[in-house]
């Protein structure tokens, strides 16, 4: 049950996440050591939503990501390493169609697996053959993705892990996350493999504005990894690794730091072609309000297909999504939380720089023409609040020109009662299952 939450630290502990891309050790921010410039841990916070992208050599098989290398035999590992390179020909990727929907669906970064558990690397590489040139495509698909999303405007991740399968299979070491010889510290081969390839992406892309350091299970991410980040690129900004992330999963109290959230729209991180289950639209929106209420940024997973195409489920979620974002964008972007979460369905952002406050109503189709009518009791008003529904007038109810769908509002001592009317057609049968924002001006906490 949601509940209606105030700021306070959060006790976090994390918990392995059943299915997913990655089980993670979570740095505790209260004394994690200083390493992000605090310029753009602001800076990635008013970003709100990126795009992950998780795309490898095994969305061939519509695989789980790399993770189906432990516990395989011999001839299932040998198989996975000499012939899935042969057959990896994506006929059909164009990256700028990619960003030109990432950007519609109002991503304002991505980040992209350059190189999964499995060791692949999807670019152009001198450290190993098992890389992307390697391969009938032979080309770099890093550096196209790279130049098609700046193109767009949006900024460059990396996702990288420091864990290395393929390293392992030729060390003759049981590929496994939970050995002590599977970490990069303890295995001086397998951290000079890392720290080579991080030179290579660091200095032959340009600027990287986030870094995904998905790894070394056993004992963290090794201090060494992430200096050399900084040192190459001091203005990186490491999610994983060094602030509070999570797979499939949103802390139930705000984080009182830059946090981070990723997702998937379905079950699975890479193509899953059978058995497979999407989330809806609206539970997509919903897990974005619900995060940026509470402080952090939403990272959306696609899994792009063996021939380079974005599966038309995954595209017609986003596009739900960019619908939405278009009407209400600026509760989500450039906001900090309210001095509470939620009351019930409604859930609050505050404008960063004003005393607007959003309050998002979830839950409840609400039709056009439909009157509804709201008591907030953590917001007051004041003599020069204003308030409106986001992307609507307030003066014209289309084919009724005799009402007045003004929003109207009274501030007593039982709260703030908000009497409004949807007023914009989204859809041609009048009918709208995703929240409505109402925009609230020069408000005060109610304490």
């Amino acid at each position: 049950m949601k509940k209606h939450c105030t700021l306070i630290t959060l006790l976090v502990i994390t918990l392995w996440s059943s299915g997913c891309a990655t089980a993670e050790i979570q740095p505790d921010p209260s004394s994690a050591k200083p390493g992000n410039n605090p310029q753009r841990l602001e800076w990635f916070q008013d970003q709100a939503l990126g795009m992950f992208i998780h795309w490898s050599i095994d969305a061939q098989l519509g695989s789980v990501i790399s993770h189906s290398m432990v516990g395989a035999s011999d001839n299932y590992l040998k198989r996975f390493v000499n012939e899935l390179p042969k057959t990896f020909y994506p006929t059909k990727f164009d990256p700028d169609e990619w960003a030109r929907l990432a950007k519609l669906a109002g991503m304002k970064y991505m980040v992209f697996t350059t190189k999964h558990h499995s060791g692949f690397c999807m670019f152009d590489t001198k450290t190993t053959d098992f890389n992307i040139m390697n391969t009938p495509y032979g080309r770099d698909i890093t550096r196209q993705i790279v130049q098609a999303f700046r193109r767009q405007d949006i900024h460059i991740g990396f996702y990288f892990s420091p864990d290395d399968f393929w390293i392992l299979h030729k060390q003759g070491i049981d590929v496994s996350r939970t050995r002590p010889e599977v970490s990069s510290a303890n295995n001086p081969q397998l951290m000079q493999h890392n720290l080579a390839q991080l030179r290579e992406l660091l200095n032959n892309y340009g600027p990287i504005d986030v870094i995904f350091l998905d790894g070394d299970f056993t004992l963290g991410i090794a201090d060494e990894i992430k200096q050399l980040c900084w040192k190459i690129q001091p203005n990186t900004v490491i999610t994983r690794g060094e602030m509070w992330t999570r797979d499939q999963h949103l802390p139930g109290e705000p984080i009182p730091s830059p946090w981070e959230t990723c997702m998937t729209i379905g079950s699975q991180w890479q193509y899953k072609p059978t058995n497979e289950n999407y989330k809806s639209g609206t539970k997509l929106i919903e897990t974005l309000i619900e995060a940026r209420a509470k402080g952090g940024n939403l990272l959306m997973n696609i899994g792009p297909d063996p021939y380079g195409c974005i599966p038309f489920e995954q595209e017609r979620r986003l596009r739900e999504l960019a619908l939405w974002l278009f009407i209400n964008d600026e509760a989500i972007y450039n906001i900090r939380p309210w001095h509470v979460t939620n009351e019930d369905n409604i859930w609050f952002t505050k404008a960063k720089d004003s005393n607007t406050v959003y309050a998002i109503v979830t839950g409840a189709a609400w039709k056009l023409g439909q009157q509804k009518t709201f008591t907030l009791k953590s917001v007051q008003a004041t003599e020069k609040t204003q308030i409106e529904i986001l992307g609507q007038s307030g003066r014209v109810l289309e084919y009724r020109p005799k009402v007045n769908p003004k929003t109207t509002w009274k501030q007593d001592k039982n709260g703030l009662h908000i009497t409004a009317t949807r007023a914009q057609r989204i859809y041609n049968n009048w009918k709208w299952p995703n929240p409505i924002v109402l925009k609230i001006t020069h408000t005060q906490p109610v304490k």
